[in-house]
């Protein structure tokens, strides 16, 4: 067991940036955190840090094992839970990653439910508008809103995302708004480059798929800013639901083509495959399929789901 705790002080040493910073997180003196980021390098024969007054910085050899006894620790950490857990008790710490515009759009309302029903827990999320590897990063899971590829993780589908063509009322007003999605190659578009065909828009025609190209006065990988621009006057905008779903329902901004859209992408929960997933991960992507399904039964409406959402029978 002393050498679980010598690697937790390494680890954490690392990931605070200093011995201080960890001795401060971890609740213990600095000289002991030292001592025991000592005793590590000491029991395997090599250096793990560089020292100097004012900074530390991983050798070769220890960028390595940062990267290896962090998996294997949290590894560790998931078998206990489920040795000595209760399955019911949900408790630790949860790390999760979720698109930045996703979480600012509509994350927040869930995990707050979430915790509100789970005190024990204690979220810790990253929010980061790229594909993060959540083994090598040691997340937890993440949430995505994609279409996936193969891959050796576990993607449970949470819901189906419907994407909406919308401008605001004065927009339409002056450049007449589409009967067909044809005429959105003479409109002025706004383009989100988080999305796979970013200037190529997909469209159902007679159960048919086709793209049509689009161009316009700003492109930007932030939806939040997209739909500020659309709020602006400035363009069409494409996206999913969640992010427009309020300036929707107050009449900000008003849909179009609505008989021609596509299948949006799926969102999913992702996580590592492991023998023994713990029971925070369980609650947690249980809890977001079912609040989700609660949800799409209410009409997207989030003011319906203000308090925890109720069980599965």
């Amino acid at each position: 067991m002393d050498s679980i705790t010598r690697i937790r002080c390494f680890l954490q040493v690392v990931e605070s940036g200093g011995f201080s910073a960890a001795a401060r997180d971890m609740g213990r003196s600095k000289a002991l955190i030292s001592k025991y980021v000592s005793e590590l390098e000491d029991e395997l024969g090599v250096r793990l840090l560089n020292r100097t007054t004012r900074q530390i910085s991983l050798t070769q050899v220890g960028e390595a094992y940062f990267r290896e006894a962090g998996e294997l620790l949290q590894r560790f950490d998931d078998l206990k839970d489920a040795v000595q857990q209760d399955h019911r008790e949900v408790r630790g710490r949860l790390r999760l990653s979720a698109p930045r515009s996703f979480s600012e759009a509509t994350l927040g309302r869930v995990l707050a439910s979430f915790l509100q029903e789970h005190p024990r827990v204690e979220l810790d999320i990253e929010m980061e508008d790229r594909f993060v590897d959540i083994v090598e990063e040691g997340y937890d899971v993440a949430i995505r809103v994609a279409e996936l590829e193969d891959s050796s993780l576990i993607a449970r589908k949470i819901r189906d995302v419907r994407v909406v063509v919308c401008a605001s009322p004065a927009y339409w007003e002056a450049h007449g708004m589409p009967e067909k999605p044809g005429e959105l190659a003479n409109m002025p578009c706004i383009i989100d480059t988080n999305y796979k065909h970013k200037t190529n828009w997909m469209f159902l025609e007679n159960g048919e798929r086709f793209s049509v190209p689009v161009k316009g006065p700003m492109h930007v990988n932030s939806a939040k800013t997209a739909v500020a621009a659309a709020l602006a006057g400035l363009g069409v905008v494409r996206l999913p639901i969640f992010y427009v779903l309020e300036e929707l329902m107050s009449g900000q901004l008003i849909p179009a083509l609505e008989d021609c859209e596509v299948p949006g992408p799926a969102m999913y929960a992702v996580y590592p495959h492991r023998r023994h997933l713990s029971a925070k991960v369980r609650a947690f992507v249980d809890y977001m399929v079912n609040w989700h399904k609660q949800l799409e039964q209410h009409g997207d409406c989030p003011k319906m789901l203000d308090g925890p959402v109720p069980k599965e029978s």
